[in-house]
């Protein structure tokens, strides 16, 4: 990783201390334009940073994860296609606030997260990182959130409600809504899986203001019961179908 130049890896001492460079000048340093600057949390493989870089060429992606294994895959694309608008951060997404300038970033895309059913304050949609996401978004910034899951799906739309967030897009079924276009139609290693075993994939894209005081929706959703299943039958969905029929 560190013998990508699209590749960035901060000390976490230096982040904590304010010791990092980039912030509040990605664009004058690494992308040399004044152009938008967009996020990819956990992504991954980043997929989407790659997919909309090369569709837009005139805003500039950033994919952040904590997993240097997984990030390998879309930062090796961009060195080898020398793309100069997609960047990948190695950090924590716990971090954000502390490796973007206040108004820095204009869009946040979260692809498939952990929807962390048990851990309010870990769901990358709970008011605990909107408000860090504040920090670093314009104000009316926009944020995107595209899931297979039901309950972070049921949660986020119900946070966004009691907040009056303005919602631009909103369906728990993307690919027969009508909705999805070129953009929304990029997929991710892990959307495939789910398509692949019948799941809906949902989709909501609001604004978040800066002057509103985000509270938590107090309601019960139901558990996905899919995700009971450990992480080898998620990635071996065969493992999954021989399961079934057995039972």
């Amino acid at each position: 990783m560190e013998t990508l130049t699209c590749v960035f890896q901060f000390p976490f001492s230096a982040i904590v201390h304010g010791q990092n460079t980039m912030r509040g000048h990605w664009n004058e340093q690494y992308f040399h334009n004044d152009n938008p600057i967009v996020l990819e949390l956990g992504c991954g493989k980043g997929e989407y940073a790659v997919g909309l870089g090369r569709k837009f060429p005139d805003k500039n992606y950033i994919g952040v994860d904590i997993k240097g294994a997984r990030m390998w895959t879309g930062a090796k694309q961009v060195d080898s296609d020398k793309m100069t608008n997609v960047a990948f951060l190695r950090t924590s997404i716990e971090l954000i606030d502390r490796l973007f300038a206040p108004d820095e970033v204009s869009e946040i895309w979260i692809t498939f997260p952990d929807p962390q059913m048990k851990k309010v304050n870990k769901r990358l949609t709970s008011t605990r990182f909107l408000d860090n996401y504040r920090h670093i978004l314009r104000p009316g910034g926009i944020v995107h959130l595209k899931t297979d899951s039901p309950f972070l799906y049921t949660y986020t739309r119900e946070l966004v409600k009691l907040n009056n967030l303005p919602v631009e897009v909103d369906t728990d079924d993307l690919y027969h809504s009508g909705l999805a276009n070129d953009i929304l139609e990029i997929k991710t290693h892990y959307e495939c899986q789910w398509l692949q075993r019948g799941l809906t994939i949902k989709y909501l894209k609001f604004r978040l203001p800066h002057d509103v005081e985000l509270k938590e929706p107090d309601i019960d959703i139901e558990f996905d019961t899919y995700r009971s299943y450990n992480r080898g039958f998620i990635q071996m969905p065969q493992l999954m179908d021989k399961e079934n029929q057995q039972q």
